[in-house]
């Protein structure tokens, strides 16, 4: 059910679900919960690059791959090790 597709959810800025949402903001999603999983916070330790892959791709307790625009979806697995290079050099 991603982005809202769920009767209950209330979707994206102005109640925009699936493809209405902007294009920009369906990959900024998947982008943020790879460094959110990546990143150190107060409340957690932070993850491997393999971890949070795994986690955006199979889902967890909290987070699963129907969160995500399918399409963005599979772009991410294509592309997964790149993600990967690109927090390391920019992490911190």
């Amino acid at each position: 059910d991603w982005f809202g597709i769920s009767e209950k959810a209330s979707g994206y800025p102005m109640r925009l679900t699936g493809k209405d949402i902007p294009i920009e903001g369906r990959i900024v999603t998947i982008v943020d919960q790879y460094d959110s999983l990546r990143s150190k916070r107060p409340y957690k330790s932070e993850l491997s690059h393999d971890t949070a892959v795994r986690i955006i791709t199979e889902g967890d307790e909290r987070t699963m791959p129907g969160h995500f625009d399918p399409d963005i979806l599979a772009v991410f697995k294509e592309m997964a090790s790149e993600f990967g290079e690109i927090y390391e050099v920019h992490k911190g």
